[in-house]
C-alpha cells in the first residue's frame, strides 16, 4: 500500500526538530488536515516514553479519529508511531533526527492503508503530494518557532 520516505537536511538542530515532531498536542496548529489532537497519556517504557494519542483527520467530506501508540526515543532522537484504532487497516511511521553540518538530517517514513476503499482511493490519487505537504508543514513550523537564527547555529 502507499508508502512515503523522505530525507531532508534542515538548518535546525536535531534536538529542536525532534522536540517539534514529538509535540503531538500542537499538530492542529499547523498540520494540514489535522483538526484535533488529544494525548491519552505518556508513560516511561525502557529507554523510551510511550505516548498514546488521538488525532482527528479532516479531508474533504471525511472526518476520522484514529489512535496511535508513539514511542519517543529521546536519547536517540527517534519517533516510532504505530496504529491503535480508527479508520486504518494499518499505519506505521518513523522519524529520525541526526545532527549534520549546518543543521540536521530528518528521515521520515510512513506506510498505511485505510479500511475505507473510497478514502483509500482518494488518498491514493494525491498521496505523494499530501505527504510532501505534511513534511513541509513541519519545516514551516520549525521556521516559525526557531526562525532564521537557527540557520546560524543558535537553535
Amino acid at each position: 500500500m502507499p508508502t512515503h520516505s523522505e530525507i531532508r537536511i534542515l538548518p535546525y538542530s536535531a534536538q529542536a526538530m525532534y522536540d517539534l515532531v514529538a509535540d503531538v498536542a500542537r499538530y492542529p496548529e499547523f498540520l494540514p488536515w489535522c483538526a484535533a489532537a488529544r494525548i491519552r497519556g505518556i508513560t516511561p517504557q525502557d529507554d523510551a516514553r510511550l505516548m498514546e494519542a488521538d488525532l482527528v483527520i479532516s479531508f474533504k467530506v471525511f472526518r476520522e479519529r484514529f489512535g496511535s501508540r508513539v514511542l519517543l526515543w529521546d536519547e536517540a532522537r527517534k519517533i516510532d508511531t504505530e496504529y491503535l484504532d480508527g479508520p486504518f487497516r494499518y499505519m506505521k511511521s518513523t522519524w529520525a533526527f541526526r545532527d549534520a553540518p549546518g543543521g540536521c538530517e530528518v528521515d521520515f517514513f510512513v506506510d498505511f492503508e485505510f479500511r475505507n476503499a473510497v478514502l483509500q482511493g482518494i488518498i491514493g490519487l494525491v498521496f505523494n503530494e499530501a505527504m510532501q505537504r505534511i513534511v513541509r508543514a513541519f519545516e514551516r513550523r520549525a521556521e516559525a518557532l526557531y526562525g532564521p537564527a537557527a540557520a546560524e547555529g543558535r537553535a
